[in-house]
């Protein structure tokens, strides 16, 4: 059974439940002074604890979708599926399309009235890096009057480590949409859904790596050729929004600000602004203080002239560590860039505030987009 099972996460709770009753049962048997009792309380409490910690995990885990499987779980690569040709667009060879994802949209099974969700393996060319992401394409893509189209496209990223999926089952991005579409409260937008962490289990923070990872190549160039030579995707910066929570906010802001030909337009809900240095990325910047000083966002506004990209910074006054540095970003942007924020009273670092901020933020960041 996979770690995010329902099934895994009952059997949890249930052993938890267990094992705290047989405890109450036993205690009074182990009451004795003993070494075997001693050992069986000291047993019991151990077992109940784990179960307990376990149990939780797992409910914490299905809610945040911080981990997809075992593998992930335990820092393991997994093998691929079967990869086959990508038949709706050229015959490439940087996007496979390893399958469908059902929606919670009516209608899903038609593409014209729920649009479709792809899962693809993007392959980078020039960073030599691959990474599955989930591609949605709105109703219009398929409705024969969009026939010729093209239509701008948001790359939504998690927080690290993050799955991917959780951005369509637990953020609903795509249905968030949807429901904006039907309002006509923004225009089609192409929505491809994956994690930052493209070299696993490092966390890059989106840094192209002295001898390391190329992931600020991958996003900024090898994604963007990749899914519009196969996708009705226009091909230029003002076709093109990245956005993103926790490490995926960072990610979005940076990129943007440091590539405004590859993006336009960013949105970082409860970003950071600098990148941590810890045991999950290990030595980012090859020991150079300048290309560190390059992706710290607050000094690339004050050292730096701000570039021609649309910027949407959300925060909480009570309960996000990053409020006052998000305040220092807004004061400390400059034209041409153009700043946006929300800033909610309340609300912690979780899915629950960012449910909150993403159809506001998703609006905002479609109309901002052309082709």
């Amino acid at each position: 059974m996979g770690l995010t099972s329902k099934k895994v996460l009952l059997l949890a709770i249930l052993f938890a439940v267990a094992l705290f009753a047989l405890t109450v049962w036993l205690w009074p048997r182990l009451s004795k002074g003993n070494w075997r009792a001693v050992l069986g309380r000291i047993g019991l409490l151990f077992a109940t604890q784990i179960s307990l910690f376990a149990a939780i995990g797992l409910f914490a885990n299905n809610m945040f979708g911080f981990y997809a499987s075992w593998a992930d779980l335990f820092g393991q690569e997994q093998q691929p599926g079967v990869v086959t040709n990508y038949k709706s667009g050229p015959n490439g060879t940087n996007l496979k399309l390893l399958g469908n994802e059902r929606l919670s949209i009516q209608g899903a099974s038609m593409p014209t009235t729920a649009g479709r969700l792809d899962k693809v393996l993007i392959r980078g060319h020039k960073s030599k890096i691959a990474s599955p992401a989930y591609v949605y394409l709105p109703p219009q893509y398929f409705q024969e009057r969009y026939a010729r189209k093209k239509f701008p496209a948001a790359v939504i990223l998690t927080g690290y480590p993050g799955t991917a999926e959780a951005l369509y089952k637990k953020l609903h991005y795509p249905q968030t949409q949807f429901d904006l579409l039907r309002q006509q409260g923004m225009q089609p937008t192409v929505l491809v859904m994956m994690r930052p962490t493209v070299a696993p289990p490092r966390d890059t923070e989106c840094v192209d790596i002295p001898r390391g990872p190329q992931t600020e190549t991958f996003f900024t160039q090898d994604l963007r050729h990749s899914l519009s030579s196969e996708y009705r995707i226009g091909k230029d910066a003002k076709s093109w929004g990245i956005m993103g929570d926790s490490t995926g906010g960072y990610c979005a802001l940076k990129m943007t600000m440091r590539h405004p030909n590859a993006f336009s337009t960013a949105v970082a809900l409860s970003g950071d602004y600098k990148a941590p240095i810890d045991t999950t990325t290990g030595d980012l910047f090859g020991g150079s203080a300048q290309l560190k000083r390059e992706n710290d966002l607050l000094w690339r506004q004050k050292h730096l002239p701000g570039p021609p990209v649309n910027l949407l910074v959300t925060s909480s006054r009570h309960g996000e560590g990053n409020y006052k540095n998000t305040l220092k970003f807004i004061e400390g942007t400059k034209s041409p860039s153009r700043v946006s924020s929300i800033i909610l009273d309340s609300g912690g670092h979780n899915f629950n505030t960012w449910r909150r901020e993403i159809p506001a933020a998703l609006q905002w960041m479609g109309n901002r987009l052309s082709v």
